[in-house]
């Protein structure tokens, strides 16, 4: 399940693993936990073999309880420390480096061994499982998008103008498209789901009932 930022891909994508069965894997939390280690390491967010050793390194373990990832580097539970705004600006520079994605790529394919997960990101599609058996790509409109982002921050106290966070997005998404090591880019199988004026709801419905209906026809 690929999309840019805010496009539902972390609820949809909980509500559809829970229904089907299947563990849900957030890739973006390991962008976090290697920007996190650079951030108390103090490592240099433009050194991609230096930040890749630093992942190598440390012992990841990442979890799921009652639908909800939790992340531990060395025993240490950091969970609430990956939201923080400069662990997620890091995240954002880190995630460009070539070596960095490529030290991320193993641990992203275990996290998904059978009996199978939900994984959403922004290269699962296309880089990370090209040969998956369901792909979605999750996308609205920026004005939509930024709405929701301002609603997070204003539940989590922060008073963030969704002109500000429209911008902040757009450059984000400007960013992910361009870079040279696996781009945001609709896989050429994936199924486009426009999110902008549909209910949560819907959404996962959709999804599900597209996955069931099409195991339905494979079994025969």
């Amino acid at each position: 399940m690929d999309g840019p930022a805010a496009a539902g891909k972390s609820t949809v994508g909980r509500a559809v693993a829970r229904r089907l069965g299947f563990s849900f894997v957030e890739t973006g939390k390991l962008y976090r936990v290697l920007a996190l280690i650079a951030v108390r390491d103090k490592l240099p967010l433009d050194d991609g073999p230096r930040l890749a050793a630093a992942f190598n390194k440390a012992d990841v373990r990442y979890t799921v309880n009652d639908g909800e990832p939790l992340v531990a580097v060395d025993g240490e539970d950091v969970t609430a420390e990956l939201a923080g705004g400069d662990v997620a600006e890091a995240a954002s520079a880190i995630s460009a480096l070539p070596e960095v994605r490529a030290a991320l790529l193993p641990l992203q394919r275990r996290l998904a061994e059978p009996p199978g997960a939900v994984v959403e990101g922004r290269d699962v599609g296309t880089v990370v499982f090209p040969d998956a058996t369901y792909k979605f790509y999750l996308d609205a409109s920026p004005a939509e998008r930024a709405r929701r982002r301002a609603r997070d921050f204003a539940a989590a106290g922060k008073d963030v103008a969704a002109e500000e966070v429209e911008r902040d997005l757009a450059a984000r998404d400007g960013r992910d498209a361009a870079r040279a090591a696996a781009p945001l880019r609709r896989a050429d199988d994936a199924v486009y789901v426009d999110t902008t004026a549909t209910a949560f709801e819907e959404v996962v419905d959709f999804i599900v009932d597209y996955v069931k209906r099409e195991e339905a026809r494979a079994a025969g």
